[in-house]
């Protein structure tokens, strides 16, 4: 089994803020629920609000909606914004462990929407994907919250899956650490700086892609 973060390690950007801007900017959020989540996303940054917080918040705001609804603008938003920042390396590599008949999840603090609608092309399916989503009801969207996997709820519902021990686990920042701790081998992937501190102390094997190392030297 091999598990993947998802935003920095499968593709460049983050997604999830993307999608949280591109659906406020398109007017699928309402003005009030657009004007809430800006407020907090600030305090985020400042460092008043958590990383699982936001998460969670970031998946509430489109209670009220239709599913579909969500669907079809996860599709549109991951093809025109998110689908040429796909790392080739990290493609051909999942392609290769599909190939060798290797299980692959996908684990995300980002919702679970658009992730699943990424890893479609990854080969990576709706029941193999760990990402934030609330309940929905009939097909409505509602604000409770069922899952933000972040920080140790990404390890956590790894153990919940039935994956207590994966094979390999790659991520890229600091909130991927522990689920990276529970694996036979951690690969970070373009790791941010906490990361990389991590991954020094613990001898992980780290990995920066073309796309990276090219933005690097611009």
């Amino acid at each position: 089994m091999a598990v993947f973060d998802c935003d920095g390690t499968l593709w460049g950007g983050d997604a999830g803020y993307g999608f949280m801007i591109w659906s406020i900017e398109t007017g699928l959020v309402s003005r009030n629920a657009a004007d809430w989540i800006d407020s907090r996303y600030r305090q985020y940054r400042a460092g008043e609000v958590s990383e699982a917080e936001m998460c969670g918040e970031m998946v509430q705001i489109y209670a009220g909606l239709r599913e579909e609804e969500l669907r079809h603008a996860a599709e549109e938003y991951f093809r025109h914004h998110i689908e040429a920042h796909i790392f080739e390396e990290m493609r051909d590599l999942l392609a290769r462990l599909t190939q060798d008949g290797v299980e692959l999840w996908a684990v995300s603090s980002t919702n679970h929407w658009v992730i699943e609608e990424g890893v479609k092309r990854f080969g990576i399916s709706p029941s193999r994907v760990l990402a934030a989503r609330v309940r929905v009801d009939d097909g409505l969207i509602t604000s409770q919250l069922l899952a933000v996997p972040t920080d140790e709820a990404k390890a956590s519902g790894l153990v919940e899956a039935g994956v207590p021990n994966p094979d390999a686990v790659f991520g890229n920042s600091i909130h991927d650490a522990a689920m990276l701790a529970i694996a036979r081998k951690a690969f970070p992937v373009n790791p941010t700086p906490a990361l990389s501190t991590i991954s020094a102390e613990q001898g992980w094997t780290v990995f920066y892609p073309k796309a990276v190392l090219a933005d690097q030297k611009l």
